[in-house]
């Protein structure tokens, strides 16, 4: 079935929008935080390349080709794919200012229209940041849009390469503190005798990773500001000890960044060589977080951070170990080939604990970015709901997410104990990191071509350069399958189930409310009454649809034999964007005729937004109404069409004049404290005494008090569907059992609170 979007009449005052040129000194000073938050997790890499790389598939011989190779494939991985993919390409494909995944795909729903979310809506396309992008204009754009739209298959492969692209992301933050962590505490075999070492290593790498998901519930802002410093401390050690190591032990080793070593490592090496690039494309985890984490930041700030201070610390670490290896082909007591032996003895110590320190910061962004996944999923309906915690008033993206956190920690804890080696780890956290990258290649071209307007060659010659670079890297990534490479597929695979399931029901859910909903006739044939007593206060209906009448009010109209005097519809949905502005905030519209007293209200957020507590949301809410009555009357009569007329009003907040409300409590101990409702109301227009009576009877049942009435239903497959609809269904109705309430309504007070329950046979 597919659905229609309903048509509306829309009045749209968007505000004028003033852009603010960064200063230099802002500029500067996000690049410096952006070395605490998006480069932890890059900047750590030096930690295990090398002793993954040789491990097992290629050994260090005295003739330096297999080192000086595999340092040449490091120095161009860093060049190509971070600096050149990232930084002067990719990161201009920001959705608004915020980057990832679902950026992107969200970017491409707006230029050709492919989002499957069911409550779409032409108003939703006249908002600020959605019709501020350029439009389609070129011949290839016009081509690829025109493709995309009318076949269901290629928006079905676009949607599950931002899920795909997802799902590894959110493996890889189990995978990347085990790794970073347990490679840290690998340097206490220096330090400590070896019999010491094999008993120390996974409980102190444990005791880390369960002080680091514990810290989660406190919120990165209170310990934050010590990411930049240990950062740069973390850099500045690595290219002290590469410069040290570089002329002490081996100055002409800048000739391996020559390409002509690589094609020496792999007509040397052959297979095994092959094999060895799981372990070089470690180099570039974390360079995803460069795009991820771009909503904090600026291009400009995140691109002056890598390009002058991490790539030359990360070029130098590399070049400084690869400097005392090839002097040292035969490590002293049985060391494995990794960072610790390139490090000065006396250095050790201090070097360890910062290395400790670094890793837990580059866990830390991972971890914070996984959060933001799972909240961008679950605000556009493909994840289940769960309890989103804001752990700092000034920065909307530092939230906390109580049932992935320890989720994230007992899988962590489950591959460092399991694996108890980085090499299975590593080969893990290398196919989940080049597959997100992958995905990102993928989706570019479309990005290319349609939002930027340029040749289908540009975007045939990107794909080809970097697809061909990454898959390459990907088939030696997977190459390791049964050497845990299987790690990141199965969490991938549990992931996309759920999301898939819960997307399924979502869509099937949503079709038979649109099935079942009652037509505006039978509200009209119930007169103003609606063929009941209306007592006063307001009534609240929650209702995922954006036009019709839900069948949650006519199942309560007729089971019950009052009313309130004024109902409201209210929906609050999710628009594929990162944000939307307050004066953007509300569509408001009558249903029938005005002596009804039957209002739509649909509250858009993006999915970056936050949802208004309670008490704002109801002062948000009565005042648009208000607002709606006040400045619409004139324009719209209140008739019985069928044809909505909506408005969009912004919260309260956002209007200097106009109306707004608020409540006013008589705190006098001799008397009972009742709410009282006030409407300020601009004194330039002209009230019409009928828009007067509303706005009179509207304060009044504010006063009176508000109920909310939410639909509690149950979803079962219909009798004669396949398997697939009903194991889906059925686990569709597990995930919502299990899932907590939307925001809005579980924070609405318990004593107004009634719930209708339904049964949907799907």
């Amino acid at each position: 079935m597919i659905l229609r979007r309903p048509m509306m009449d829309i009045e749209v005052r968007s505000p004028p929008h003033t852009v603010k040129k960064e200063s230099w000194r802002s500029v500067l000073a996000l690049a410096y935080q952006s070395l605490g938050v998006v480069y932890g997790d890059l900047c750590t890499s030096p930690l295990y390349v090398y002793r993954n790389t040789f491990a097992e598939d290629i050994q260090h011989s005295e003739t330096n080709e297999e080192i000086f190779g595999v340092l040449s494939f490091v120095f161009w991985t860093l060049t190509l794919i971070p600096l050149l993919k990232y930084v002067f390409i990719v990161l201009r494909a920001d959705d608004n200012g915020e980057g990832g995944t679902f950026a992107l795909y969200s970017l491409l729903c707006r230029h050709a229209r492919l989002s499957i979310l069911p409550n779409g809506q032409l108003a939703d396309e006249n908002l600020y940041e959605y019709k501020k992008e350029q439009v389609v204009s070129s011949y290839w754009g016009l081509r690829l849009r025109a493709i995309l739209e009318s076949h269901r298959v290629w928006q079905r492969i676009l949607l599950t390469l931002a899920l795909v692209g997802a799902c590894m992301m959110i493996g890889d933050g189990v995978l990347t503190p085990a790794i970073s962590v347990f490679s840290a505490v690998t340097g206490l075999e220096f330090v400590v005798s070896k019999h010491q070492h094999q008993f120390l290593e996974v409980p102190v790498a444990c005791t880390i990773l369960v002080f680091l998901f514990y810290l989660q519930h406190y919120g990165t802002h209170r310990i934050g500001f010590l990411f930049g410093p240990i950062v740069i401390t973390w850099l500045f050690c690595i290219s002290a000890i590469g410069v040290y190591n570089i002329f002490h032990w081996n100055p002409h080793v800048y000739q391996a960044l020559s390409p002509y070593y690589m094609y020496k490592f792999l007509k040397k090496t052959k297979r095994r060589g092959w094999m060895s690039l799981g372990g070089i494309l470690l180099c570039i985890t974390g360079s995803e977080a460069m795009f991820a984490d771009l909503g904090h930041f600026s291009q400009l700030s995140i691109k002056i951070a890598f390009s002058i201070v991490v790539y030359p610390s990360l070029v130098l670490a590399y070049m400084g170990q690869a400097a005392y290896l090839s002097k040292h082909h035969i490590i002293e007591n049985d060391y494995p080939i990794g960072f610790y032996v390139s490090v000065p003895e006396k250095l050790r110590w201090p070097v360890l604990v910062i290395a400790v320190l670094a890793a837990v910061v580059g866990s830390q962004a991972v971890i914070t970015g996984t959060f933001s996944i799972i909240k961008q999923c679950s605000a556009l309906g493909y994840f289940p709901r769960v309890k989103i915690v804001h752990t700092s008033s000034k920065i909307c993206g530092r939230i906390y997410i109580p049932e992935i956190n320890w989720t994230l920690m007992l899988l962590c804890l489950a591959v460092t104990i399991g694996f108890r080696n980085t090499k299975h780890i590593s080969n893990a956290s290398g196919l989940a990191v080049i597959t997100v990258m992958l995905v990102t290649t993928c989706l570019m071209p479309f990005v290319i071509v349609l939002c930027w307007n340029r040749s289908a060659l540009l975007a045939v010659t990107f794909i080809i350069v970097f697809g061909s670079v990454e898959a390459l890297y990907l088939s030696a990534a997977l190459i390791k399958f049964r050497e845990g490479a299987w790690v990141p597929i199965a969490l991938s695979f549990i992931f996309l189930a759920i999301m898939f399931v819960w997307h399924y029901g979502t869509l099937k859910k949503y079709e038979f409310e649109v099935q079942n909903k009652v037509s505006l006739n039978w509200l009209l044939s119930l007169g103003p009454d609606l063929g009941i007593v209306r007592v006063r206060g307001i009534g609240l209906v929650h209702t995922e649809l954006v036009s019709g009448i839900p069948a949650v009010l006519s199942h309560f109209v007729t089971n019950l034999p009052a009313f309130h005097q004024v109902l409201v519809l209210f929906c609050v949905k999710y628009v594929p964007m990162p944000h939307v502005r307050p004066e953007e905030r509300f569509l408001i519209g009558r249903i029938g005729p005005k002596e009804y007293r039957v209002y739509r209200c649909i509250a858009r957020y993006g999915y970056h937004d936050i949802v208004s507590d309670d008490v704002v949301f109801e002062e948000d809410l009565i005042s648009s109404i208000a607002e709606f009555i006040r400045s619409n009357e004139r324009k719209y009569d209140g008739s019985s069409e069928s044809v909505e007329k909506m408005a969009v009003i912004g919260t309260s907040s956002t209007r200097a004049e106009g109306t707004k409300c608020w409540d006013n409590e008589d705190l006098s101990p001799t008397e009972v404290a009742r709410k009282k409702v006030s409407f300020s109301v601009s004194e330039s227009p002209e009230i019409e005494k009928h828009i007067e009576a509303e706005m009179e009877e509207l304060m009044e049942a504010r006063e009176a008090g508000m109920a909310f009435i939410l639909g509690h239903c149950d979803v079962k497959a219909k009798t004669g569907s396949s398997l697939f609809k009903r194991v889906a269904i059925e686990g569709y109705g597990f995930l919502r059992r299990n899932s907590r309430a939307p925001t809005y309504a579980s924070s609405f007070p318990r004593a107004s609170t009634l719930e209708v329950g339904m049964l949907y046979h799907v």
